[in-house]
Formats: structure tokens, sequence, C-alpha cells
């Protein structure tokens, strides 16, 4: 330890109690982040996945003539690099010493834990608000949701071909779209729907289109077709800046990832110098995708 403070409030003796406190802040909107990612643990300073393109279509072989062969050939590769968050502050000597500790600590440390998720939540969210953002490229040097992406079969697309704000229509399309997808060798897939997320201005909109029994918004007895189109449900999510886009999650197994290394540690150290404590909460950890068939989405109209 840098330096004790000789006092009767001890920092080590009361960081039990600090952790108690740690945590405790405004009522806050449950965990979202996880509905954005698929969750790994990580041992190593970045982790890599790697693609592979498989094999075209069988070819007839012409009585006495050889078998045809296809190469497998290494796909673009994608590096989650752990990035590291944290955030500290300070109760001064003169503090500990008039027995202010458990006021300043008990807001202190719940102000600090309430920063630190939010800090995590904002970073999943701005995966998918940077998402038409062509600043922000994955493994393929595209953006996450473009008509762009290379293949060994030509140019594929996550994002609806006509753009559009959510509707019934537009969630139609979206389906048709990704249960059309195909690999790299443009070999058809099983690509579904899993879930919507969508910006809190559509959660009524959301649940008008997807929970009635009929078709929302018109004079006509027909059965609502997109009910129960998404198995997993509609997240919404408090950290999506742009109103107007929606995503999909689809069953691709390599698609949208956070990768955890070291989960968030709370801790105390002295200053030697000025003998005050100092309090610090730290996490490692990083969100991206591999596979862009993993999400499919739309900047809106």
């Amino acid at each position: 330890m840098a330096g004790a403070i000789t006092t009767g409030n001890h920092p080590k003796a009361l960081v039990p109690g600090v952790k108690a406190w740690w945590g405790r802040a405004y009522n806050e909107h449950t965990t979202e982040y996880t509905d954005l990612y698929d969750t790994d643990t990580s041992g190593r300073a970045y982790e890599e996945d790697v693609g592979l393109t498989g094999f075209g279509l069988g070819l007839i072989k012409p009585q006495g003539s050889a078998i045809s062969y296809d190469s497998e050939s290494q796909g673009y590769t994608t590096r989650y690099t752990h990035v590291t968050y944290a955030l500290g502050y300070i109760c001064t000597m003169e503090e500990l010493a008039d027995g202010l500790y458990p006021i300043v600590n008990k807001r202190r440390s719940a102000a600090n834990a309430f920063s630190m998720r939010q800090t995590k939540e904002n970073v999943g969210a701005n995966i998918y608000n940077r998402a038409f953002n062509a600043t922000y490229t994955g493994g393929d040097g595209q953006v996450m949701i473009c008509n762009t992406h290379p293949t060994k079969s030509g140019s594929q697309s996550n994002v609806l071909t006509t753009a559009a704000d959510l509707s019934q229509a537009a969630l139609e399309d979206m389906s048709i779209q990704i249960m059309g997808a195909v690999n790299e060798r443009n070999l058809n897939i099983k690509l579904m729907p899993q879930s919507l997320h969508i910006h809190r201005n559509d959660i009524h909109l959301a649940d008008k289109i997807l929970n009635s029994g009929l078709e929302s918004f018109t004079g006509d007895n027909t059965k609502n077709v997109v009910k129960g189109m998404f198995p997993k449900g509609v997240k919404m999510n408090h950290y999506f800046s742009d109103s107007d886009a929606w995503f999909v999650r689809t069953n691709c197994p390599d698609g949208m990832k956070h990768y955890q290394r070291m989960p968030i540690e709370f801790g105390i150290d002295n200053d030697f110098d000025t003998k005050n404590a100092k309090y610090a909460s730290l996490e490692r950890y990083v969100m991206g995708w591999t596979d862009w068939r993993g999400i499919f989405g739309t900047p809106g109209a």
C-alpha cells in the first residue's frame, strides 16, 4: 500500500462497507447490452475469428473423366482487441479524519458503479448506432450493415433493400430478405429472424404490429402474418441514438459478439504524499461482429 492513513476510519478496514454501497444509485434500466450480443470469455489480449469460404456445388462427372476438385480458402479475419475502461474517485485525508467517510463514500461509490454500467451500455449500443457509418468498418472492410459485403460469389447485403421506418410491410420484406440469405459460395443457408431491436420511440408501434391478431392499421380481416416472427422477442434499447433505425438479429452462429476479458473490479489504494484514499473500478471487454449475417437492419426512411 502506498501510504497508510492513521485515523480511526482507516480506508482498508472500510472497504467491505464501500463494496456494499457500490452499485446502489438511481433506479436503472435492466441490462440491455446482453440482448445485442452473444457473450463469451477471453484469456488473451485479443481474439480473432477467421472465416472460411466453403465449397461450391457438386459438378457433373462425365463417364471416364476425373472428379473436379474445389478449394476452400480463408475469408476475412475479424480481430477483437480488448479495451480497458476505468473510473475512480478520491476521498481526502480530511474527509476521513473528520468522519465524513460514510457520507461521501456511499454517494461516490454508487455514482461510480452507475457510470461504469452506463459506459458498458453505451459501448454496446454504439456498435449499432454506427452500423451505417463509413468510419467504422468490420473484418471485411465494410460497415456493419450495407449492401456491399464482399464474398466469393459477389457482393451481398444485410440492409433492407428499400430503406423504411418500422411497419408491417417493412418487417415482411426484412424477413423475406433474411430467409433468402446465402453463404460465401451462393449456397442457401437456413437464416431466420430471432429478435427485433428498436429505439424507444417505436415500442408502442412494434407492440401494435406484432401482437395484434389481425393486421394493424387496416380495415381488413386479414391474419397478422408477422405475429410470432421473432421467437426471442422485441428488445427496446434506451441507448440507441437514431429513432428511425431498427435491427433484426438472426440465428447466424458467429454474428454479434461480446468478449469479456476481465470482469469489473473495485479497489482502493492510498496516496503517500496527500494521504488521500483512492477508489477505482476497472473492466476489460470488447464488442463487435464477425459474420454480418448475424444482423440485418435499416436506417429508416
